[in-house]
């Protein structure tokens, strides 16, 4: 899996990921593409393979309560997977790799995220929520 990590996360994600073995993490910052905007962004995280790791949850996969009515990933018809960080609030570096790790514990159970969004989100009562679902909302049963 090769995640890429958004520039309005910290650097420190992806070496997270290579500490947790993800060897494959890179930052925008990283590969050269920092200050694009998320359209120009798109193409690359599409031809590079990428799952994309982001806190810009609303602009890849549209609105929560309607994923994929717009957002970057609107009119997408595969992709390697969107991992959203979430937070009611500020997301400071501790908040961002809680979650992280907490995705990443998600990913060593199921790794195929392929048309998959997979959130964490922290929720104002300190609670967090993890849901995974399909994007696009089409079921890919014909596919392994």
């Amino acid at each position: 899996m090769k995640l890429l990590i958004d520039e309005c996360l910290s650097p420190r994600l992806a070496k997270r990921a290579h500490e947790r073995g993800y060897g494959h993490a890179s930052h925008v910052t990283w590969i050269g593409a920092t200050g694009l905007k998320d359209w120009e962004l798109k193409p690359l995280i599409l031809a590079g393979d990428w799952t994309f790791v982001t806190k810009n949850s609303v602009d890849f996969r549209g609105p929560a309560d309607a994923p994929g009515v717009k957002g970057q990933y609107a009119d997408v018809a595969i992709h390697a997977g969107l991992i959203c960080l979430n937070a009611a609030g500020a997301m400071p570096l501790p908040v961002q790799l809680e979650l992280f790790d907490i995705l990443l514990d998600e990913v060593d159970e199921n790794a195929d995220l392929v048309n998959q969004v997979l959130e964490a989100t922290l929720t104002e009562a300190d609670e967090i929520r993890i849901l995974r679902y399909a994007l696009p909302a089409e079921n890919l049963s014909g596919s392994n």
